[in-house]
């Protein structure tokens, strides 16, 4: 089977691209928007919609396989690619691109979508949104060629050695932590609420009081609104590291603190994301390495998830060698071609280190959809419900597909 054109389209995101250094440097909330200039090279608004590339393969008998580019909310920070825009893209798509896929065979995924994220353009590599976008549609077709599911092409040629079955699913509520987690308990969801603790007076507490609250709240709602009590989900809640700024990175008293938090969500399991940042990549590894192991030698259950400074494949493998934290973010978009989703989920399976396939509010359904799919053929320890911060939207979308494949699948087993 042979790609004979490829196709571009425009399209919006579940959310919004923010300018992360114009809100670092004060600008305020105006409703749902923000007042002020922008800093960061690329944006016309501090706030501004979010956009995407669907990438569309045609295939010799009529099939379309399609990708969607996207890139993190807060693009052209953090060391990341600029941003995103498709006017400034699909041109370099079709010329730069298309003419290297069409008439290409679709036999493997594997070794095609290392080539196109290896690719460049006058000596630089693609931005990571294209090439996010470009080798999902190359693994849609190639599972479009032979007829199966994109999870079981990663399947078999990654040998991932794993039963394609539902796994965890972890909703995110932004700033609506109280409302949205009623729709998480209502819905099922296996891993909430996220919640958005990304500042240390209004949302954490000067002493951490705040989450400490929150977290008693959030487990008396699970057992007052579950209609079983089989229902335990996993409470995973991201700090942006306010911990670390509330007890100034002293471990022992942040350690101290996530005690008092484990006993807040009992009789429920609690994961930490990102309880402090350090700015650098070798001393946050090094700052998530000791907590990690003070929580461990203390028999705290708490455990740490990392996600700053923990961007791309060699900063997963970079972290799980070294044990910081218990749990890896591994953000999608961040890491270009999905082939590095699958190789960095592999590596924290083989070095027990859960693995959260992650990404971005600021995806699409598509992006999400094939990040699902890897997430179950490569046994993932969770998988975020995305785009948006609406839970119903990205959990609707997540779920489904899960089913959907893990149906599929079964019936060619049942069917041998």
């Amino acid at each position: 089977m042979k790609i004979v054109d490829v196709v571009c389209s425009s399209g919006r995101t579940g959310f919004y691209f923010d300018d992360q250094r114009a809100i670092k440097k004060g600008a305020a909330h105006d409703g749902f928007t923000y007042v002020g200039d922008p800093v960061t090279p690329g944006f016309t608004s501090v706030r501004q919609a979010g956009e995407s590339i669907s990438v569309m393969l045609i295939l010799e008998d009529g099939q379309v396989a399609h990708g969607d580019c996207a890139a993190v909310q807060y693009s052209g920070a953090g060391g990341r690619d600029p941003l995103f825009l498709a006017a400034d893209f699909i041109p370099v798509i079709e010329k730069e691109i298309a003419p290297k896929l069409i008439g290409r065979e679709l036999n493997k995924f594997k070794e095609m979508a290392e080539e196109f994220d290896h690719m460049t353009v006058n000596g630089k590599r693609l931005h990571t949104a294209i090439r996010y976008g470009v080798t999902q549609a190359i693994l849609d077709a190639v599972a479009k060629a032979k007829h199966v599911t994109m999870a079981e092409v990663v399947k078999e040629e990654y040998n991932t050695g794993v039963d394609i079955k539902r796994i965890p699913i972890f909703t995110q509520s932004g700033d609506d932590r109280y409302d949205n987690a009623d729709k998480m308990i209502i819905k099922g969801a296996d891993v909430m609420p996220h919640a958005l603790i990304n500042h240390v007076a209004d949302k954490l507490g000067n002493n951490g009081e705040k989450l400490l609250s929150y977290v008693k709240w959030l487990s008396e709602r699970v057992q007052k609104l579950r209609t079983s009590p089989n229902y335990n989900p996993v409470f995973h809640i991201d700090v942006y590291g306010t911990i670390g700024i509330a007890f100034n990175n002293d471990v022992n008293a942040m350690v101290n603190y996530l005690a008092e938090l484990e006993e807040a969500a009992k009789p429920f399991s609690l994961r930490i994301e990102g309880p402090m940042d350090v700015e650098d990549r070798e001393k946050q590894m090094l700052a998530l390495k000791e907590i990690t192991a003070e929580l461990d030698r203390r028999n705290i259950k708490v455990e740490i998830v990392a996600d700053e400074w923990c961007n791309t494949y060699e900063d997963v493998v970079y972290f799980a060698d070294n044990k910081a934290g218990h749990m890896l973010q591994i953000k999608t978009p961040d890491l270009g071609g999905v082939n590095n989703i699958i190789e960095a989920i592999l590596y924290c399976n083989k070095k027990n280190i859960g693995a959260y396939c992650g990404g971005t509010c600021n995806e699409t359904n598509r992006s999400a959809e094939v990040c699902t799919n890897i997430a179950i053929a490569c046994g993932a320890t969770q998988c975020l419900a995305k785009p948006g911060m609406g839970v119903d939207e990205g959990y609707m979308i997540v779920n489904n597909e899960m089913n959907r494949v893990v149906a599929l699948v079964n019936r060619r087993k049942n069917n041998k």
